[in-house]
């Protein structure tokens, strides 16, 4: 944890905990709110390590690190009391509809959090900038930022500090802005007054669940990440299990079914943000011309962008996969055999699979 340094204050933490909020929205959070670091998680931490024993982190060895100290900050670092946690809005202006791309067979889809660039960078820089604002303030105090960077639960601890409840896809949902957006917190050893928890507004819908193109969400609140295209796609670096590839479709980075279909995202609002408008062109792509893409195109288009750190061979194992999946086309076919004798046996192995999709709808159209 982090340390400035500066004369003692007697302080005014409700004051504060305002000052906080106000210069929050200021640097582009859209919420603020406090959690009380020591609040019971004695349900959140058993559902936890019911969850791994039951082997649903998949391959996510990280998952099942560090213990307890996922739900009980001081452990990770001594001297937290709270948490303060924020969102920001990531939906990207003027984007291709991604019901339209996810119909479309032949284009790739892109998770629409990956259009942009790094939220980890862009989240946790502002974090460091709402510190830095605090330590010109108050003073001495200890901090840590965080965004999707350390053992933290992020959505329990938003969930605790009242920006939204956990939505039947396991997501955090806000009545103001649906799911469609950044978690960031920082934990602070300062006592400020702590924020309430909201409602549960999921209510009887089960649309995320019905969805899914894999049935992930195994039951409400409970997904079995082994089965979530996001997982595969991104998470899982080997083979993807072939009685799954078919349901992928076209969702080469992420899937956001379960978020499209929720009604509480027709309040997702629109980022001001500019790192996370579109770029390269991502919202609407055809599969075969990033399966064109070479190492160094890969590096130099997605320079900055989340989805650079899966590499390009796990890039083009997942676009063998759309491809696949696409209707059949001559021009997919030649896409695919140029890449037979790639150099890795990854690729070989979901382009081989691609073909025999291709070969098969090529009969079926003849007959």
């Amino acid at each position: 944890m982090q340390e400035n340094t500066s004369e003692n204050k007697v302080l005014d933490y409700a004051s504060v905990a305002l000052s906080i909020k106000t210069w929050g929205k200021e640097l582009g959070f859209q919420d603020i709110r406090i959690a009380d670091a020591h609040t019971d998680m004695t349900a959140i931490e058993s559902g936890l390590f019911k969850w791994l024993g039951e082997g649903y982190h998949g391959d996510m060895d990280y998952m099942a690190k560090h213990g307890t100290k996922r739900t009980r900050p001081a452990e990770l670092e001594p001297g937290t009391q709270r948490i303060i946690s924020v969102c920001m809005n990531y939906t990207p202006p003027h984007a291709k509809n991604s019901w339209d791309v996810i119909r479309s067979g032949d284009r790739a889809f892109v998770s629409r959090y990956a259009l942009g660039r790094d939220y980890h960078k862009v989240v946790r820089g502002r974090l460091q900038k709402l510190a830095d604002r605090l330590t010109a303030q108050i003073g001495t105090f200890q901090y840590r930022v965080f965004s999707d960077s350390a053992p933290v639960m992020e959505v329990a601890w938003a969930q605790k500090s009242g920006l939204g409840w956990r939505g039947k896809h396991t997501l955090l949902l806000n009545r103001r802005a649906g799911s469609m957006f950044f978690l960031g917190e920082m934990y602070v050893d300062l006592p400020l007054p702590v924020d309430e928890e909201t409602g549960n507004y999921c209510g009887s819908c089960t649309r995320c669940i019905d969805i899914c193109p894999t049935q992930a969400i195994i039951a409400p609140y409970r997904l079995d990440a082994r089965r979530c295209i996001s997982y595969l796609t991104i998470e899982m670096k080997g083979s993807i299990p072939e009685p799954l590839r078919p349901l992928i479709g076209n969702r080469v980075y992420g899937c956001d079914d379960c978020q499209l279909i929720c009604p509480w995202n027709k309040y997702a609002q629109i980022t001001q943000e500019n790192d996370f408008h579109v770029r390269n062109g991502l919202d609407d792509v055809s599969l075969i011309e990033l399966f064109g893409w070479d190492q160094a195109t890969f590096d130099a288009k997605l320079a900055g962008s989340p989805i650079r750190r899966i590499g390009h061979t796990q890039w083009l194992r997942n676009i063998a996969v759309g491809l696949g999946n696409a209707p059949y086309s001559a021009e997919i076919v030649e896409a695919l055999q140029g890449r037979t004798d790639d150099t890795s046996e990854l690729v070989r192995e979901h382009v081989q699979w691609a073909l025999q999709q291709q070969y098969q709808k090529r009969i079926a159209i003849q007959e």
